[in-house]
């Protein structure tokens, strides 16, 4: 996908949170760790929570942010994600899937914050700015759940 606009970005990352979602419901039906499996459901279905609130982020954002030109995102290396039909997951223990996800998100949020910091217009900023704090926020919430479910 061609990145041009806050717009486009938006929908990568939309895209991006769906793909990985459905690669780990898939790896999770083919993982034999019970474990594993189970981490990978839930973090299946926590990747759907973040492509909801995404596409409503979306929905209410100022349309002069979101048909604003991204220039510098071709400077920032790619996140990389696991197709919607990989199953790589399912080899993978609990700590190295935790691993993987969360490098995942904290890559989405340097790319939010290298482009927030960049962008020329205020209300382009505070989309971005926005969205930044809801990946974190929701990799927070995850790594507490995650946790406590250790805990258990």
């Amino acid at each position: 996908m061609e990145i041009k606009t806050f717009e486009d970005l938006i929908d990568w990352v939309r895209d991006t949170h769906t793909e990985l979602a459905q690669s780990m419901k898939r790896s999770a039906e083919h993982s034999t760790n019970e474990q594993a499996s189970a981490l990978l459901q839930y973090l299946s279905e926590h990747e759907h929570e973040l492509v909801r609130i995404t596409e409503e982020f979306e929905r209410q954002a100022d349309a002069k942010a979101l048909k604003t030109r991204l220039y510098d995102y071709m400077e920032h290396k790619p996140v990389k994600v696991a197709g919607s039909s990989d199953t790589h997951f399912a080899s993978l223990s609990f700590d190295d899937i935790c691993r993987e996800v969360f490098a995942f998100h904290d890559q989405v949020v340097e790319l939010y914050d290298s482009l927030g910091s960049k962008a020329e217009i205020p209300e382009a900023k505070e989309l971005v700015d926005s969205l930044r704090k809801m990946e974190e926020n929701e990799a927070m919430r995850l790594a507490r759940q995650i946790s406590n479910s250790q805990d258990i």
